[in-house]
């Protein structure tokens, strides 16, 4: 299988997808979009994986790759690729398909659990999951408005749509569940602006402060990754 991630800056890379993939012998090819790197054809992947990045994705003129980044978003969706949204990867999903995306009720930053619907947690791919999963957030927007093709499969206190499925292939995630001790580093070292005391704000000691969540986390993505590329080898999606 050949998967191509797309990276927004330096200091988000897949963390444990990239762990996965790797584990299972699968190519890997990237586009990084801040160095302005040419996008793939859609014939050179098989899974599209869309990073987070601290930019939003209506602000094509100071970031103009985002333009013809969504081009082929909405291609490979169209060409029934597999597809997984992270944070802003979920929103430019959201978007493409014709949903909207605006700011959040609340920022959300640090550890904060998350509901799965009953649905998700009938699925094979999320009923490993406990019904109220700690995940990592870091974001002030979110899809709040999902098509009627999407499925919402998760929500908060603070983010009414934390997760979506579109047409079974398609996968937005408000969370992370990829990052490493050293993404989130990486992330309080360069967006520490955004770190404004709120209700759902952590402190960069906290974020730092969860090894275990961490590894847990990293463990369902794999889980996640591993249903998922099983069922589509069976053409179960």
């Amino acid at each position: 299988m050949r998967l191509h991630y797309l990276q927004h800056v330096p200091f988000e890379n897949p963390g444990s997808i990239l762990t996965w993939a790797q584990e299972n012998g699968h190519l890997i090819t990237n586009t990084q979009l801040y160095k302005d790197e040419t996008l793939p054809m859609q014939h050179d992947f098989d899974w599209l994986v869309i990073m987070g990045g601290p930019m939003n994705i209506y602000e094509e003129e100071s970031y103009p790759w985002l333009v013809d980044e969504k081009v082929l978003i909405k291609e490979a969706i169209a060409s029934g690729k597999v597809v997984i949204g992270l944070c802003l990867g979920g929103q430019l999903i959201a978007d493409v398909i014709g949903g909207k995306v605006t700011t959040n009720p609340y920022k959300e930053i640090g550890w904060f659990p998350i509901r799965l619907s009953e649905e998700a947690r009938l699925s094979p791919l999320f009923s490993f999951f406990p019904a109220e999963p700690i995940v990592f957030q870091w974001h002030g927007d979110t899809f709040s408005v999902l098509p009627a093709e999407a499925t919402c499969i998760g929500e908060s206190d603070a983010c009414k749509h934390q997760a979506f499925i579109y047409k079974k292939r398609v996968f937005g995630f408000q969370y992370h569940m990829e990052n490493t001790p050293m993404i989130i580093k990486g992330l309080v070292e360069n967006c520490r602006e955004e770190m404004v005391h709120d209700v759902y704000v952590q402190t960069a000691e906290e974020l730092l402060a969860h090894p275990g969540y961490i590894e847990q986390n990293n463990q369902w993505m794999k889980l996640f990754l591993t249903q998922l590329e099983e069922m589509d080898r069976k053409g179960e999606l």
